[in-house]
């Protein structure tokens, strides 16, 4: 039964209508017995494995905060934990394809935010891991068995991919979290200098410390 299980990743998009970023990625599940499978209580664990990609120099640059100087890479290059979803499958026979919706976030102080948001081009090599509880349909009712642990499958989410989700919720923008004392001495400093956004605050800020 679950031992034959196999996933496969066909592609991810964007989801536009959804009350906060997320990506669903499009998941074809195969299990070739005769007597399908009544449902899948599925995990997914998805992580990044930047080891597997070139950076441009602009790219490199901006990793420095998560894997240091390039010259360490060797060491540093680990995979990020991207996300853990859980989904129900409902029943098939031989093969279905669902879609697997998960929440993204542009939280830069998040170390998968931070390298999403250093890329320029090319792809997210992504490696996920399936766990979770199979219903299989018997001549006397039901059996239960569980996904096998090396269910596992790749994918190369394109850089156009994310950017596309980030501008749609955040066009031309990006946050990031700071301690209370942190902005309240930052308002100051805008109100200091009569700036009337934040942006200007900050280009300010930076334009005083680079002289």
């Amino acid at each position: 039964m679950a031992d034959e299980l196999t996933f496969t990743c066909v592609g991810a998009r964007a989801e536009p209508h959804a009350a906060f970023p997320t990506l669903v990625f499009r998941l074809r599940i195969t299990e070739p017995s005769p007597s399908g499978l009544h449902a899948i209580a599925l995990r997914c664990q998805i992580r990044v494995e930047p080891h597997l990609r070139r950076y441009v120099p602009a790219e490199a640059e901006l990793l420095g905060d998560l894997f240091g100087d390039p010259s360490r890479w060797g060491d540093t290059l680990k995979p990020l934990q991207f996300a853990a979803v859980s989904i129900t499958v409902p029943a098939f026979r031989t093969s279905t394809e669902i879609d697997l919706p998960v929440p993204c976030s542009y939280d830069l102080e998040v170390a998968a935010g931070k390298y999403f948001a250093a890329l320029d081009e090319g792809e997210v090599p992504l490696l996920m891991l399936f766990s979770g509880t199979v219903f299989a349909r018997t001549y006397n009712g039901f059996a239960v068995g569980q996904v096998p642990w090396h269910c596992e499958t790749r994918h190369g989410l394109p850089v156009t991919v994310w950017r596309e989700l980030m501008d749609r919720y955040f066009p031309g923008s990006g946050w990031l979290r700071l301690r209370r004392d942190t902005l309240r001495a930052l308002h100051r400093f805008k109100s200091e200098r009569a700036a009337a956004t934040w942006d200007e605050t900050v280009e300010l800020l930076l334009k005083e410390n680079l002289r």
